[in-house]
């Protein structure tokens, strides 16, 4: 027995995953059959097939499969910066049996053959489940909306819809795709962010923004959106999910929203959840990203509100972007950061180690809510006998410096290279088939 996930065997339809501890519990087997997860218990490997293969577990947990309500692949059109390939390889190595890939390539996912494209492209990489999320308007442009039940009918399924990397800043056409993917339960996930009042905005509006000489991004330009459409959604009656929170008037927004019953969601990335804008005093364009990091204060208000379910759920934005996009002047790099193999490390460094949440409460925040809000059946289910064997094996004993070169990701723009994090996922399971063994891709 050991703590490293050792396993035996070549991957095949039965595994027994031994003396793994689900949600940080007490230690147990875990029987894997015909992709759903046959038997749990003390003794389970007594019910496997003679044929089974056997991983050693003793010390790590056991996690539903993590979901990713929000990432960018960036095939196709950017194919420099990732691909479909690529990003699902760093999901699965993340942790993640699901991503929601965002709509910001090149054509644009405002159609169903490019959703379509995207869709097949996970599926014949086969590292996750790859959700493509429809844009809201044709070409991100903000004046029509784009074929939503076009999309929603295809074989992609598309339920989530968003122009993210821009806002839908036209209050009477957010109503009308409010009011338009009511019809098959569909969610608009905003990108908040007041055009007028973030023009050339470089990062966090306030004190170090002062010092620096840099443009500020206001807080209130995110909570302005914010507070429209919750107001717009509560008047039409339709889901309004809101992409990566960054400040505490949001969060008291939302808080508020939710209070009077409305179909509100939200969520949270890692890096906000552990960075500030602090960092920027260098210069070093790593940490520019969109919407900004902002302060202490802020990220303690938006640890609170993941730990009280305010904030529903974590969601990457993993932004990857090549060398020269962000080795280059601060005001001339991209915007963004790549998340999907931290995200675990770093939740657990600012949620778990800090006892703002307990594991059970982690699998909440990171696969059963995203999963729901995105609406992947499949994903999200307990891990309980009969379930999808979607899991992920965690080591939470280790710490290990992020090195961005070591990734799968096609991009290096991680905020936390250099950083020691806590944990390193060990395994990976996808419908009970291994995508991750030993930290490496299957």
């Amino acid at each position: 027995m050991n703590g490293q996930g050792s396993a035996t065997g070549a991957p095949g339809s039965a595994w027994v995953i031994r003396g793994a501890q689900p949600l940080g519990g007490p230690a147990t087997d875990i029987v894997i059959a015909d992709g759903c997860i046959a038997a749990m218990g003390p003794h389970a490997a007594a019910d496997a097939g003679p044929g089974a293969q056997v991983l050693e577990a003793a010390g790590l947990i056991a996690l539903p499969g993590l979901v990713d309500l929000h990432a960018h692949l960036r095939e196709p059109g950017r194919e420099d910066a990732e691909t479909v390939e690529t990003g699902s390889s760093a999901a699965a190595l993340g942790g993640f049996t699901a991503v929601h890939a965002m709509a910001n390539t090149d054509p644009v996912a405002d159609t169903a053959g490019v959703v379509e494209q995207i869709w097949r492209l996970g599926w014949q990489a086969g590292h996750c489940d790859v959700q493509p999320v429809g844009a809201v308007t044709l070409g991100l442009a903000g004046q029509q909306l784009a074929e939503l039940g076009a999309m929603a009918d295809s074989q992609a399924r598309v339920r989530v819809f968003s122009d993210d990397g821009r806002c839908v800043a036209d209050p009477v056409l957010m109503r009308r795709a409010l009011e338009y993917v009511k019809a098959f339960d569909g969610i608009i996930a905003q990108h908040a962010q007041e055009p007028r009042l973030t023009q050339g905005a470089q990062m966090h509006e306030g004190e170090v923004s002062g010092r620096l000489g840099l443009t500020g991004w206001p807080a209130v330009a995110e909570e302005a959106i914010i507070a429209r459409d919750c107001l717009l959604a509560a008047h039409v009656g339709s889901a309004l999910h809101i992409c990566h929170v960054s400040s505490a008037g949001s969060v008291e927004i939302i808080r508020w929203a939710k209070s009077k019953g409305w179909r509100v969601t939200a969520e949270v990335t890692p890096h906000h959840l552990m960075l500030t804008d602090e960092l920027v005093v260098g210069y070093d364009p790593v940490y520019k990203v969109n919407p900004p990091l902002r302060t202490r204060d802020d990220v303690a208000a938006l640890r609170a509100a993941l730990a009280d379910g305010t904030i529903d759920c974590v969601a990457t934005d993993h932004a990857p972007h090549p060398v020269e996009a962000k080795e280059s002047e601060w005001d001339e790099a991209a915007f963004g950061m790549t998340g999907l193999e931290t995200a675990l490390r770093v939740t657990h460094a600012a949620m778990v180690e800090t006892g703002l949440l307990d594991w059970p409460a982690l699998a909440d925040r990171m696969s059963a809510r995203p999963a729901a809000i995105g609406r992947m059946v499949g994903h999200g289910h307990p891990l309980t006998a009969g379930s999808p064997a979607n899991l992920v094996l965690y080591d939470p004993s280790v710490r290990e410096v992020v090195d961005p070169a070591s990734h799968a990701s096609r991009s290096a723009n991680s905020p936390f290279a250099g950083m020691v994090l806590p944990g390193r996922v060990v395994s990976t399971f996808l419908r009970g088939r291994p995508t991750v063994l030993d930290g490496k891709l299957a």
